[in-house]
């Protein structure tokens, strides 16, 4: 009898102890803490979302106000472009850069392109004219491609700069030689600088036709 209770109160207490531990496993902090933080974050991260969205829709009418007023500028017929064409006299100043070859073209176009949008060209003494435009080229080789970049310098008859033009034409040079310097001006055919031309005065006319505005 005394065996059967000693062994009895034995089975107690282990079964004691077991389920001691087993509660001590279920209540450690490394257990609860992640859902606990993850509880916590939640409302933070909603309350801090209900905060920003007003803001966001507050300032939107505040851009719509401020840029309510901003009107854009009717845009000219084409009899208002042509009567300030007409009223145009451009004078072209010496090419600076460019080789008397690679000019030639360039001048003859740019005088045709300035007939066809009504624009009269005037000639270097010209006292009546009302702009001035000033030219500045280079050409760059590299293999069988030639770059040309220019600049234009549009003045009144007072010395002002009124406007600049500026870019660059790539194409397929016109002989097998590269190189820099003159080499690079022979290897320019005449299309590109006649298309540079076109180009020119296009956005002369254009320049005319924004500022009126």
């Amino acid at each position: 009898m005394r065996r059967s209770h000693v062994t009895t109160v034995s089975l107690l207490v282990a079964l004691a102890l077991a389920a001691c531990t087993n509660a001590k496993d279920v209540l450690e902090p490394s257990a609860i803490t992640p859902p606990a933080a993850s509880g916590q974050t939640a409302p933070a991260a909603q309350g801090s979302a209900a905060a920003t969205a007003p803001a966001t829709s507050a300032t939107a009418p505040a851009n719509t106000t401020a840029g309510a007023p901003v009107t854009a500028a009717a845009p000219l017929t084409s009899a208002q472009s042509a009567a300030i064409l007409s009223k145009t006299r451009l004078q072209i100043a010496p090419i600076v850069g460019a080789s008397v070859e690679a000019a030639t073209p360039l001048t003859a176009e740019l005088q045709a392109r300035a007939k066809q949008r009504g624009i009269t060209l005037a000639g270097s003494q010209d006292q009546a004219a009302t702009h001035v435009l000033k030219g500045y080229f280079s050409a760059i080789s590299e293999g069988k491609d030639t770059t040309v970049i220019y600049v234009w310098d549009v003045y009144d008859p007072a010395g002002n700069r009124l406007h600049r033009i500026n870019g660059q034409m790539k194409a397929p040079s016109v002989n097998s030689g590269g190189g820099g310097g003159t080499d690079s001006w022979k290897a320019v055919s005449s299309a590109t600088m006649q298309a540079i031309a076109d180009q020119t005065i296009d956005q002369f006319a254009a320049f005319l036709g924004g500022k009126a505005g």
